[in-house]
């Protein structure tokens, strides 16, 4: 019997592209150059990273194809979130799943919202619940409160991308940021991704304070993953993985802590143990 690697650290969040695939046609962003496998690889072991999870960019739509043949390449370091139609088949489902997709993401800037208690949607939600997938979600934090209960009340678990996107950070006063935070208080089915702060404007102190304000309303750390968000899209120049993970180590100067978020969390939530 092969003994599965030990986990050294998980990046949750991170992207591979080429600039030559089929683009969606709704996107808002294209990008002019290649993000490889190969390429965040060598960023992960160089920050002493073992295991990683491949988000599907909303500019590629719905075809995971980029993603599959990672995951058949190396099935144990790797897991998948996946771009599906809520009408996706029950068989398509399960040829993802057993590749190593773990979840379906809902990318939802910029985007009208729709009523996610409707029946569709409810049942495209207990359908990942079934399987233990889960559903991402990039919304700014003003609306999450709006859109994450209906989707939790399926039994789904709920991922929510980048700190929420607070934008200028998590403001208790507030009354929409509030209102999430006690979501959060409620519904211990909802995780944070503590991933890419530069897309909420987030200083190092706003990002402090507003995980402050994150693990009082979870209580506690067992709800939070990170991410690099690589090849970090549209801010390529003012960061970098390095910059990154340094950032992830001065939010989160205890180890213990670090290890939590780094490792046993990611491994659960993502089914790698």
């Amino acid at each position: 019997m092969t003994a599965h690697p030990p986990i050294r650290g998980i990046d949750t969040h991170a992207h591979i592209f080429r600039p030559d695939l089929p683009m969606a046609a709704s996107r808002r962003y294209s990008p002019d150059y290649a993000a490889e496998l190969s390429d965040w690889f060598a960023l992960q072991d160089k920050a002493g990273f073992s295991h990683g999870v491949l988000i599907q960019p909303s500019f590629l739509g719905t075809d995971n194809s980029l993603i599959e043949a990672a995951l058949r390449a190396h099935p144990e370091r790797l897991r998948g979130v996946a771009v599906v139609d809520p009408g996706v088949t029950e068989e398509e489902l399960d040829r993802l799943g057993a590749l190593g997709f773990v979840g379906a993401r809902l990318n939802l800037v910029g985007r009208d919202l729709e009523d996610f208690g409707a029946a569709p949607w409810q049942d495209f939600f207990r359908r990942l619940a079934s399987r233990r997938w889960q559903v991402e979600i990039q919304r700014r934090f003003d609306d999450l409160a709006e859109v994450v209960p209906a989707i939790a009340d399926s039994g789904v678990t709920v991922v929510i991308d980048h700190f929420g996107l607070p934008q200028g950070g998590i403001d208790p006063a507030n009354r929409r940021h509030a209102d999430f935070l006690d979501v959060l208080r409620r519904t211990p089915s909802v995780w944070v991704k503590l991933s890419a702060p530069y897309r909420a404007g987030l200083t190092p102190d706003l990002a402090a304070r507003s995980l402050d304000l994150l693990r009082v309303a979870c209580g506690g750390s067992d709800r939070f993953v990170w991410g690099s968000d690589w090849p970090h899209t549209q801010h390529e120049a003012e960061t970098s993985y390095a910059t990154e993970v340094t950032r992830l180590h001065a939010l989160i100067p205890d180890p213990a802590e670090r290890t939590q978020i780094l490792v046993r969390n990611p491994a659960t939530l993502f089914q790698f143990a």
